[in-house]
């Protein structure tokens, strides 16, 4: 098994954070991994994304073309990626942030309205856990467990206090998901 996902969106809002939960909860339950972040100078509104390749065994190249699994948290990163995803791959969409359907037929497209579930729990920065939460409908391999343990040991001590909504996040997205299965 290899899966390969793209995670894309601004600067801010959980992009690189969103993948590193991944990685972290795969590695932690024996996969191989890899984790590689991509954003402008800018930081902070400026474009950002990240790859996470997740396997049972070495992985050959940390590099993803044609991912089976993306998650696009804004319309710009919707426009780039959604052409890129494989035949019959996922992608899930924060509909907060795109105003229009997909162009292709032979991918599953889910809209999840993240920012508004996110500032339902109280936090709009937990936006990237609903759209991990979302996506983990489409990636057997990990479940909602491995990701709240990874949470939990990776976590920054600072922000602990933070990991009953980061859990509500990742329920809701994942629930939501599955509703539109």
């Amino acid at each position: 098994m290899q899966k390969e996902i793209i995670i894309a969106g601004f600067g801010g809002q959980g992009v690189l954070f969103g993948g590193q939960v991944l990685a972290y909860a795969a590695m932690d339950t024996g996969k191989q991994v890899t984790w590689i972040p991509s954003y402008g100078p800018e930081m902070r509104g400026g474009t950002a994304n990240c790859t996470v390749v997740i396997a049972d065994d070495e992985i050959g190249s940390p590099l993803v073309k044609n991912p089976p699994l993306a998650i696009a948290l804004n319309l710009p990163s919707f426009d780039k990626y959604e052409p890129l995803i494989q035949k019959g791959g996922t992608l899930i969409v924060n509909q907060s942030m795109v105003d229009r359907g997909p162009k292709r037929d032979d991918i599953k497209v889910i809209p999840i309205p993240c920012n508004e579930i996110a500032e339902e729990i109280g936090d709009r920065k937990l936006l990237n856990m609903v759209a991990v939460g979302a996506l983990l409908t489409a990636l057997p391999e990990l479940a909602i467990k491995d990701l709240e343990k990874a949470l939990e040991a990776h976590l920054p001590a600072k922000h602990k206090n933070l990991l009953p909504k980061n859990y509500e996040a990742l329920k809701k997205g994942f629930e939501l998901a599955m509703s539109l299965n």
